[in-house]
């Protein structure tokens, strides 16, 4: 069974991962080894090729957490390389609708029930140690869709229904420019959105995820029906944790230069 899925289905609690866009394969084996479930090596904003995921996904496989690969984009042909680098699920960005859906599927999955092609000694069947990898890989696979404007919210229902997709992520900043609030994901419109999304998911009977900016608001996403969220991203906790510790020495230098009297 497919790791992300199984770890979803096992756990009443909500899961937790992050968004890995370092592109460095150090800096996510240091994050699998924090405790997250799982970490989405994103490929669709950070410069990364097919070398760099594969070795971020060996990176990750030394750890726990298990590693999900964001897509560049919707492509078979993306999709066959990232596949055969060792990826056992994938989240496809910019859903708009069941038709971008079922392709999406399509290309994750060998035939007959999908286009995806066939390469006997591929890092995802061990280089040919797997037995019968072409019989048994499809099941293996994990499809998340990602919805990302209001036609696709629009969708929702349709595209879950589409065999083989088997969760859906909303990506709340995209969304908000979709809504006219660019750039403000907590605009109360936005946020009501998203609290839909996890309902109507439900109803689907599909798991539904999203980013959270901070603990709080993840822990409010998990009441609104959320089954997976990710706090952020590597570069997020980096900068985030730097820029604070830096503003606190600065704060303390203020401080000690107005007692001394200096300026």
């Amino acid at each position: 069974m497919n790791l992300f899925l199984q770890k979803l289905q096992s756990s009443s609690s909500l899961s937790a991962g992050t968004f890995i866009m370092s592109a460095s394969p150090l800096i996510a084996e240091a994050v699998g080894c924090c405790g997250f479930d799982w970490a989405i090596i994103d490929g669709e904003h950070s410069p990364v090729d097919t070398m760099d995921i594969a070795q971020m996904l060996q990176a990750l496989g030394t750890t726990p957490t298990v590693p999900i690969v964001r897509m560049a984009w919707n492509d078979p042909i993306l999709v066959k390389r990232v596949l055969d680098a060792g990826a056992s699920t994938l989240l496809f960005p910019f859903i708009q609708d069941a038709e971008e859906a079922a392709r999406a599927v399509l290309a994750t999955r060998y035939p007959p029930e999908g286009i995806r092609g066939m390469a006997g000694l591929s890092r995802a069947s061990r280089f040919g140690a797997v037995p019968d990898h072409f019989r048994t890989a499809n099941s293996r696979i994990g499809v998340v869709v990602q919805l990302e404007t209001c036609a696709a919210l629009d969708a929702l229902e349709s595209i879950a229904a589409v065999p083989g997709v088997d969760a859906l992520f909303v990506g709340p900043t995209d969304l908000s420019g979709s809504m006219g609030h660019v750039g403000n994901p907590a605009h109360p419109q936005v946020q009501q959105a998203l609290v839909d999304f996890a309902r109507r998911c439900k109803k689907a009977g599909k798991p539904a995820g999203t980013l959270a900016a901070n603990p709080d608001q993840a822990r409010q996403f998990a009441e609104a029906g959320f089954s997976f969220v990710a706090l952020g991203s590597d570069l997020g906790l980096l900068t985030g944790n730097a820029r604070a510790m830096l503003g606190r020495l600065q704060e303390a230098d203020s401080v000690a230069d107005r007692r001394s009297g200096s300026y």
